[in-house]
């Protein structure tokens, strides 16, 4: 997300992390504090259990202070996490 936007950690306000009821092994927030993230707000929640969703996606939502409109944000969607949205999905 950071590299497809041109984002470092200073651009950043926070981020918001969700998991598929699924995932337990780890908070989804410890990752990105591991690449950096360690003075930006991180905040993880989990996705409501809906039978039939994809499992094991992880979300994240981040807010950023930016000089660009927001159509020339870019949504990243890694494997099969595209098929939950093809119109953002480059």
């Amino acid at each position: 997300m950071l590299a497809q936007n041109a984002l470092t950690p200073d651009d950043l306000v926070s981020v918001f992390f969700t998991a598929t009821p699924d995932i337990v092994s780890d908070f989804p927030a410890a990752p990105a504090r591991m690449l950096g993230l360690d003075a930006v707000p991180l905040m993880c929640a989990q996705e409501i259990a809906v039978e039939g969703a994809m499992p094991l996606v992880v979300r994240a939502m981040a807010h950023a202070n930016l000089e660009r409109p927001r159509e020339e944000i870019v949504h990243v969607y890694l494997h099969g996490a595209v098929a939950l949205r093809r119109d953002l999905s480059s």
